[in-house]
């Protein structure tokens, strides 16, 4: 085994040239969830083009692929890329505050970023397939298209799916987002449960608002009283869960809602109420049970605003992810290969870079613009005494990302490398605007993309050959699940709902006047 990770770190190294390339290709798309058109079409070529074989559209998901690639009977690896950016994020990558050429601020771009997480995890597929075919190593791999990450949509359909019940184990790389999950693995504590939902309320019968027997004969009369409407009954919505979101939950609850208005209207200057409004809330909490009790409480504020302005309402899910699931003998030995592998190290090239954008920023360029601990590695079990040493001892979970359904269907590994991000003077932060510049300049994210990849195929390796590791992680797997996948205390998928494909999601259009944002350039 020895022999064959030394192959892929030496496919990884050979091919950082092409790896960067494609990173910089889907930066540079910059598409969002569900409408990542360009990005997984790239994707299924390449993959093709690699010896893959690609299934177009899983699971239903226009922009979502599942790929295989087989050396024989032996154990099914799965790993993933997610290439789904965030509206409002459009910066070129440049030392300044800049979009994209062609576009607005408003438009869609990476800020974790996905492309190079997309490309750290296929380098590291494409390298652990290379060292198979040298050494004769038996085995499947299996690459997923995983869309829209970023309203936790697209694994939780898969897993329901049933796409992952084949794998013998996974693989979940992740660029640093916060510390202390820097240049490691997770341990005991993984992403929580995340839920999305959308509210939305129509106004469909607006003359019978107030109506009484002297009610105008013409419906939606000019000199009739306007019905309140549906962009009334969102507002209400909006504000009313405001206000009584301490009542939701007991105090000492660790969650997070976020909300965001993703349609409204058909209203016009004429005296007509708008018709269709819907508000997207997102929630980010340990267990599904608090969540579920969360989604009763939004229910009646929707009902209640409902009522009052005159309309109905429906709720329609967008996401129901379950919680992380702990395999310390996956992770030890993925950390195992990061320490032979070592954290990223950046050169004076992306120093350069850095210390351009505190200039610009008017600040004094440091001798050493990066934080320290992007280059150095922290041992997991370290790090999970730091981090627990934050929450309340009652909390399991911590933050929300949707790697976590590939944890019940087989044993999983969430491994986090440092990305690039600057020392800041006391006091300061930094905007947006320049962390993700960073992840768009080759020599500023390509060090982690590199160290990605080769970790990724080393643990791949690992579980594929004769190493005990793979026999390890699944008896672990065994233990916590009461069983397997159908045990005791294994957690079955929480979808029961279609692709959530035909809402307003922001993307790329093109019109008569070219092709520009949703919200005009």
């Amino acid at each position: 085994m020895k022999q064959a990770k030394a192959t892929a770190r030496e496919t990884v190294r050979g091919r950082m040239g092409e790896i960067s390339g494609w990173t910089r290709t889907i930066w540079d798309h910059g598409e969002t969830a569900w409408r990542e058109y360009r990005s997984a079409a790239f994707y299924v070529d390449l993959l093709r083009r690699e010896g893959f074989e690609v299934e177009e559209g899983s699971g239903g998901m226009p922009t979502a692929f599942c790929a295989t690639w087989g050396n024989g009977d032996g154990p099914v690896i799965g790993g993933y890329a997610e290439y789904d950016g965030i509206p409002g994020n459009c910066q070129a990558a440049e030392p300044r505050q800049a979009p994209r050429d062609g576009l607005g601020p408003h438009a869609g771009g990476h800020t974790d970023p996905h492309s190079a997480l997309g490309m750290g995890a296929l380098g590291g597929f494409l390298a652990a397939k290379a060292a198979m075919e040298a050494h004769g190593i038996k085995g499947r791999l299996k690459f997923f298209g995983e869309p829209a990450e970023k309203v936790r949509g697209s694994k939780p359909i898969h897993a329901a799916a049933g796409y992952y019940d084949d794998l013998d184990a996974a693989i979940s790389f992740h660029p640093f987002y916060m510390a202390p999950y820097c240049n490691t693995v997770r341990w005991d504590t993984h992403c929580g449960v995340g839920y999305g939902v959308i509210y939305e309320f129509t106004c469909d019968t607006p003359e019978t608002w107030m109506a009484g027997g002297g009610a105008s004969p013409i419906p939606a009369s000019h000199a009739s009283p306007r019905a309140p409407g549906a962009t009334d009954a969102m507002v209400q919505m909006y504000q009313t869960a405001k206000a009584l979101r301490e009542h939701v939950m007991a105090p000492g609850q660790s969650w997070s809602m976020n909300e965001t208005i993703l349609a409204h209207g058909q209203a016009t200057a004429d005296n007509i109420p708008a018709q269709m409004a819907q508000i997207m809330y997102f929630i980010r909490i340990s267990e599904v049970e608090e969540a579920e009790h969360i989604i009763r409480g939004l229910d009646h504020f929707a009902e209640a605003a409902a009522s009052l302005c005159h309309c109905t309402w429906r709720r329609h899910w967008v996401a129901k992810s379950r919680p992380g699931l702990p395999n310390h003998a996956l992770a030890r030995a993925t950390y195992t290969n990061l320490e032979e592998v070592g954290a990223p190290q950046w050169g004076a090239e992306a120093a350069d870079f850095a210390r351009a954008i505190q200039s610009e920023l008017g600040l004094e360029p440091m001798e050493t613009p990066f934080l320290p601990m992007i280059s150095e590695l922290i041992d997991p079990e370290e790090a999970e005494r730091q981090l627990r040493a934050t929450l309340p001892p009652s909390q399991r979970h911590f933050t929300s990302d949707d790697y976590t359904e590939y944890c019940w269907h087989a044993p999983t590994v969430r491994l986090y490398l440092g990305r690039p991000a600057l020392q800041a003077p006391p006091g300061y932060a930094y905007p947006a605007w320049a962390m993700n510049a960073l992840g768009g300049h080759p020599p500023c994210i390509d060090p982690m993309t590199q160290v990605a990849a080769e970790v990724v195929a080393m643990t791949a390796l690992d579980c594929l050959g004769d190493t005990g590791v793979l026999e390890a992680a699944q008896a672990e797997f065994r233990d916590r699940t009461g069983g397997g996948i159908g045990g005791g205390t294994w957690l079955a998928p929480l979808c029961d709902y279609a692709p959530p494909l035909n809402f307003r999601w922001p993307e790329y259009v093109t019109t008569a006047r070219g092709t520009d944002w949703v919200i005009p350039s």
